[in-house]
């Protein structure tokens, strides 16, 4: 819960920066904008660029990793150890997101500094990945998504993690994101294979071997 609410704070305080201009309604704040309405939407610079530009493909990406991964956390057994690590793993997809709003050749070094994102992290995430295949059987097959719910729904993470690394690599490349982001969408897409079969093992489920027809 700490971790949660710390990355809540970070969230409101980035949204009371970037000073925009919300909807009113007899005082009360709403969650609307209207300044989306033409096709653009700005970053925290404040630049508006188009609503298709790589900048927004890889934040909905991003957005869209951490929304599977509540789902899978959802599904995970009660005994399981993973839905602590999953919120945890959210609530830095939520840091990336601002991190990928912040373009770091344009944005003020105040701005840079509140969204840097520390390289240990990816050591953090190595070392789960690392205890999750300890104890794990050694792979001697191909497997297909399976292995019940929580595991399946972790396996559709995977994949779309690993579209969001994809969608970081224009942003990456163009020196617009950090080594430390880049390194952790690719661990985590590592992380989450290792947590489906975990997943697996531990509720007795079993994985689908793939088999050549």
């Amino acid at each position: 819960m700490g971790v949660r609410l710390m990355s809540l704070h970070r969230i409101l305080r980035t949204f009371l920066s970037t000073k925009r201009n919300y909807s009113t309604d007899g005082g009360r704040i709403r969650i609307y904008t209207r300044t989306g309405d033409k096709g653009t939407s700005s970053n925290y610079a404040g630049q508006r660029l188009p609503k298709d530009d790589a900048l927004f493909e890889a934040l909905g990406s991003n957005d869209e990793l951490s929304s599977s991964l509540g789902l899978a956390r959802e599904f995970c057994g009660p005994q399981s150890t993973l839905p602590d690590k999953l919120q945890e793993i959210q609530c830095l997809l939520q840091d990336i997101g601002s991190h990928l709003a912040t373009p770091r050749s344009s944005a003020t070094p105040t701005k840079l500094a509140h969204t840097d994102f520390s390289m240990s992290h990816v050591t953090k995430l190595e070392k789960w990945i690392d205890e999750l295949d300890d104890q794990l059987p050694p792979l001697t097959n191909f497997i297909l998504p399976s292995g019940g719910k929580a595991s399946s729904f972790l396996h559709l993470s995977r994949t779309i993690c690993r579209r969001t690394e994809r969608r970081v690599v224009p942003l990456y490349r163009d020196g617009q994101v950090d080594e430390a982001v880049f390194k952790y969408l690719n661990r985590l897409s590592d992380f989450l294979f290792n947590a489906a079969r975990f997943e697996a093992q531990l509720e007795g489920k079993e994985e689908v071997i793939y088999q050549r027809k």
